[in-house]
């Protein structure tokens, strides 16, 4: 376990007289860092910063004011340039690893209480014969309250820091994912028949205004438009709600070539694949995030890179919806910003565990590659860090432990037996350590869980009313 010591300036008086002299004698850069006073101070780690040159510095330091990252850097350079004492918050991060917090690039949260719902069954037959029904039975705004708030849970101590999201009452997911001190990009859905929240084209677009509106400039919340796919949205719907993202200089979510029967319906009926289809219709641009990206050719990966767009890959869903396998080696070496995604923790992926996706991850590619060099261990977790930045666009903000970036990082402890001995970092993320290895998650600054105890949710609370949901949810399907 971390050990969190916490104390105000204003209370370190005595402190602050036995320092005085010697720091009366600093350098004047350590005085001037000294005058700024960080907030929270992460020592003693192994951190792990995802930087360009991808550091990994043994034993080092995090420091924090507000919600950004100032210095990060080794111990020793720490106690050379700052004099002790001057932190509000210390928490020594020794025996553990210190990293990014993990970028969650594609689900569908509030689905959390629909989990383990009609699985074992295609992609096609589980949207329209058992989710869609389901959710015109079910979702309502209470719904997706609670279930984001057990989605927030379980990404939490899994160490997911941010997360993209597209669901109905977008709306109230934003102020859910604020309440649990988390960061997201949050797409309200468009699809071509009566939704949950809004019953016509004009409703999703009236409520979309308003919901990127509200969300502009909030240090948390990225609110977003999310045309759900070719498949369930026509030329009409998918153009109209780009257009109005790009009004608000919002991000735009959308799944694209994520089975063999939307590939094959495009090329019938447009002439096109759903790459080239949405390119036409000019929907593909720097702003979108494509989840899946599974059936795209060289021309269509082309495409996507020029226009800067995202894809998250989903490997989990993938496989277990026997969809398919997205070209992750070809669509990186094309230069696209690949991320990682769960997708919705139901029938598509019963968790939000991004740790077990960066393992499959990689793996996915070695076998279906028959190479084992295919896809290693540091680029999966990029796809996890990094790159889920890139592929969200939120690189300047996220992804990586840099002075100037937001403050979302986790420690991940290594006195458990699956984390040691540890010969590779990157190999121990990627295949050996778990979601449960996870002790403390910091998100701008704030800590939302400590030596794996959540600080922002009511954990017995959200469990009692998830079951409460699942039995009303049964007894509906009868």
């Amino acid at each position: 376990m971390r050990h969190l010591v916490g104390s105000c300036c204003l209370a370190l008086l005595c402190v602050l007289s036995a320092s005085a002299a010697s720091f009366a004698q600093a350098p004047a850069e350590a005085r001037s860092k000294f005058m700024l006073a960080a907030d929270l101070l992460i020592t003693n780690g192994t951190i792990v910063t995802m930087d360009a040159g991808r550091r990994i510095i043994k034993n080092g330091y995090v420091m924090v004011r507000g919600d950004q990252i100032v210095a990060v850097g080794p111990t020793n350079a720490l106690q050379r340039n700052y004099p002790k004492g001057f932190y509000k918050t210390i928490i020594d991060a020794k025996g553990a690893l210190v990293l990014p917090g993990f970028v969650n690039g594609h689900t569908h949260v509030p689905m959390t209480l629909l989990r383990g719902l009609c699985n074992d069954i295609t992609l096609d037959d589980w949207l329209r014969k058992c989710i869609f029904p389901a959710e015109a039975k079910n979702v309502t705004e209470d719904f997706v309250r609670w279930g984001t708030r057990l989605a927030a849970a379980e990404q939490i101590r899994s160490g997911i820091t941010t997360f993209a999201d597209m669901y109905y009452f977008e709306d109230a997911i934003a102020e859910e994912t604020k309440a649990a001190g988390m960061r997201g990009v949050l797409g309200e859905t468009f699809i071509d028949f009566p939704a949950p929240d809004n019953k016509t084209n004009a409703a999703m677009l009236e409520y979309t205004e308003k919901f990127l509106k509200r969300w502009q400039g909030d240090p948390l919340i990225h609110a977003a438009a999310a045309p759900h796919s070719i498949y369930t949205c026509s030329k009409k719907t998918l153009q109209d709600s780009s257009e109005l993202a790009r009004k608000y200089h919002a991000p735009i979510l959308i799944h694209v070539a994520e089975m063999k029967k939307e590939l094959d319906d495009s090329l019938k009926q447009n002439g096109l694949t759903p790459v080239q289809y949405l390119d036409k219709i000019g929907v593909l641009g720097p702003d979108v995030v494509a989840a899946h990206c599974i059936f795209v050719n060289a021309d269509d990966r082309k495409t996507l890179a020029e226009h800067g767009v995202g894809c998250i890959h989903n490997p989990s869903s993938n496989m277990m919806l026997a969809s398919g396998v997205a070209p992750v080696v070809d669509e990186r070496a094309a230069g696209i910003a690949v991320g990682l995604g769960t997708d919705g923790p139901a029938g598509s992926n019963n968790d939000l565990d991004l740790m077990e996706e960066m393992d499959l991850a990689a793996k996915l590619q070695k076998i279906s590659r028959m190479d084992p060099r295919a896809l290693d261990a540091k680029a999966v977790v990029e796809m996890a860090t990094i790159d889920g930045a890139r592929a969200l666009h939120m690189e300047k903000e996220i992804g990586s432990l840099e002075a100037g970036k937001k403050a979302d990082f986790i420690l991940i402890g290594l006195d458990e037996p699956n984390a040691v001995p540890m010969f590779d970092v990157y190999s121990a993320i990627a295949y050996a350590l778990k979601a449960s290895d996870v002790e403390t998650v910091i998100i701008g600054g704030k800590v939302v869980m400590r030596d794996k105890k959540l600080l922002t949710l009511n954990e017995p609370e959200i469990l009692a009313k998830a079951s409460e949901y699942g039995k009303k949810i049964e007894a509906s399907l009868k």
